[in-house]
């Protein structure tokens, strides 16, 4: 019997200890807060906990709240004992209703990223209808003009976007065993010849000495909206309606998305983390980029990537030579070259939270850096180092 208690202790007294260093409470967190107009969940979370992504487990047992990710400006949210017990303690929050519930991240700073762009697959872009020409031989068109449609379906009166080809991501095996696969972006000009033309639709190769490249996406860009005027066998009409930019030839018309992202989801650590998955594109042609920055990354909804999903930065560590056990000249350094090499630890960068979603791409906001984010850093657990 004082084995099975002295067992039930230990694995109560692992449990508490194991949570107590998941969730950590910020030294000053208010003992009230007031929802304003204009916060965020992470913003908010943030208050409370060293952990922002922790939000969820803080709320998900408490009776007081209906749902932790609707939180309206006016709700009281109260913190009592700075920490979370049983019964009444831990954060509540009394709604107040009225005006829209807060979003998870700061949306309207994000308009290109949610509304703007998306990503899609090899067969989408194959089976796209494009513009072949625009009224009056123009060599641009802008809205209430006409512009023409090959391979368009559709009935007179349908609205579509126009699109445009940003880039492409794919990754090649890597160059060596034991190495992540290295993931690129090539930006449009780079696969178009001086005609015009796509040259390839894979990647460099779709078959290599490395081994087959794999395809991720599309980045496209909306850049207005058409309605069909007329439908034809081969080309049909369209009339601009809206444009942010002046539609050209070799744009393309795709459905419109009348629900490009979702707003309810709060920030959560990820059951797991795909394997490399890596920045590969920022919002901007940066070299590096910092906070509340849009970056893409190399995994998907098919590797179990979701909205709130919260992850830790790393850069890979560098290899360093060890010129004190292998002295640059000496036979120990000659005779053993790879064993004078060090591999330093991989280093901090900041976190980033996902914000939409695609089958093998998606786009994350850089929450918080203690150094600039490169292409390349790779993801990981926020509550684990690598």
């Amino acid at each position: 019997m004082l084995k099975k208690l002295l067992a039930v202790c230990a694995a109560t007294l692992f449990t508490l200890t194991v949570y107590a260093a998941t969730v950590e409470w910020n030294d000053h967190a208010p003992d009230t807060y007031t929802v304003k107009k204009g916060d965020t969940l992470w913003g908010i979370s943030a208050r409370f906990l060293r952990q922002p992504w922790h939000w969820p487990e803080i709320w998900q047992d408490n009776p007081k709240v209906a749902n932790p990710h609707l939180i309206y400006p006016g709700d009281v949210l109260v913190l009592r004992d700075g920490h979370v017990g049983v019964g009444d303690t831990g954060p509540r929050v009394r709604e107040s209703g009225g005006e829209a519930a807060i979003a998870p991240i700061p949306l309207s700073a994000l308009k290109q990223w949610l509304k703007n762009t998306r990503i899609v697959g090899e067969d989408t872009l194959r089976d796209a209808p494009h513009v072949v020409g625009l009224e009056e031989d123009r060599l641009r068109s802008s809205p209430g003009q006409l512009i023409y449609v090959r391979g368009l379906s559709a009935q007179p009166g349908t609205r579509l976007a126009i699109v445009r080809a940003l880039g492409r991501y794919y990754d090649y095996p890597p160059v060596s065993a034991g190495a992540p696969r290295e993931v690129h972006r090539q930006e449009k000009d780079a696969w178009r010849d001086p005609r015009g033309q796509i040259l390839w639709r894979h990647g460099p190769n779709e078959f290599t000495f490395r081994g087959n490249t794999r395809f991720l996406g599309y980045e496209m860009a909306e850049i207005g909206t058409a309605e069909v005027t007329r439908s034809g066998n081969d080309v049909s009409s369209a009339l601009v309606t809206t444009s942010d930019v002046e539609v050209r030839k070799g744009d393309y018309l795709l459905p419109l998305d009348d629900q490009p992202y979702d707003a309810e989801y709060v920030p959560h650590a990820p059951a797991s983390v795909p394997a490399n998955m890596r920045v590969i594109a920022f919002s901007d042609a940066f070299n590096a980029v910092g906070p509340l920055q849009v970056v893409a990354l190399s995994r998907g909804s098919e590797d179990g990537i979701g909205n709130g999903q919260t992850f830790s930065i790393y850069q890979d560590g560098a290899t360093v030579s060890d010129r004190t056990d292998y002295p640059d000249g000496s036979v120990k350094k000659f005779l053993h070259p790879r064993d004078s090499k060090a591999k330093l630890p991989p280093e901090f960068v900041g976190h980033v939270m996902v914000f939409r979603t695609f089958q093998r791409v998606s786009y994350g906001l850089v929450m918080d850096s203690i150094k600039p984010v490169h292409l390349g850093n790779f993801l990981h657990d926020p509550d684990s180092t690598p």
